[in-house]
């Protein structure tokens, strides 16, 4: 089965290069060099036979801001968004993940690593993609989850859509509520076990979730155990 991928990337050698490496693989290959066209791409072929499942973003393009891009595909779709960057800092990853990437890679592109992280981002978003019609809903507290679309309802009725990490964060919550959860432990959970204790892309995943809650004030739900990490409240 081929699995339909979209590349946002205006380095005409780097995309030669991506479409010579995954010629003879299940994956599929489009280009959209300027971002210009890429919703338009991706929201005609939801739930369509053909549909496109990752989409590969470089942040700088010449015509689009690559992490807006990254915010309203992940807010759009269900698709596994994998963002592109020269820069390499903490605060770099941190933003692209806040965006709504689901990971993030730095330039220069080593092909295998990105050919691995696309093959695992695929199989967390897949069930996603192919249940989006499930009605089971996880319930905790004042708040359900959809473990299949990823969708947060809050008390209040307030629907949102999670990202891949969010989602893995939240579930991990779950499973050790009234108890602290490490950052080291959660991100284990989230396929991302070389961030340091130091990092705070899991803190701002968690604050990321507060807000969706509508958690961000009082902390009553999520809350911060110093020196441990954080505990869902029961």
């Amino acid at each position: 089965m081929a699995i339909n991928v979209l590349l946002v990337e205006d380095d005409e050698l780097l995309v030669k290069r991506i479409q010579n490496h995954f010629a003879d693989t299940e994956f599929t290959i489009e280009i959209d060099p300027t971002g210009a066209d890429a919703l338009s791409i991706v929201k005609q072929r939801v739930n369509l036979r053909g549909a496109i499942s990752l989409a590969i973003i470089d942040i700088v393009l010449p015509k689009r801001d690559g992490l807006q891009l990254a915010k309203e595909l992940n807010t759009l779709t269900d698709i596994g968004v994998i963002v592109l960057s020269s820069r390499d800092s903490q605060a770099d990853r941190i933003a692209g993940l806040a965006q709504g990437a689901d990971d993030y890679i730095c330039k220069p592109v080593d092909l295998l690593e990105l050919e691995l992280r696309m093959r695992a981002l695929y199989k967390r978003v897949a069930v996603n993609l192919e249940d989006d019609e499930s009605e089971e809903f996880i319930e905790y507290a004042d708040f359900k989850l959809h473990p299949d679309n990823r969708t947060l309802i809050t008390a209040a009725g307030v629907e949102s859509r999670l990202t891949e990490a969010e989602h893995k964060v939240l579930i991990c919550l779950i499973s050790n509520a009234g108890k602290a959860t490490s950052r080291e432990k959660i991100s284990e959970e989230i396929g991302q076990p070389d961030w340091s204790p130091n990092d705070r892309t899991v803190d701002v995943l968690i604050g990321r979730l507060r807000k969706k809650l509508n958690d961000e004030k009082d902390q009553k739900r999520i809350v911060t155990v110093r020196g441990k990490g954080y505990m869902l409240s029961i």
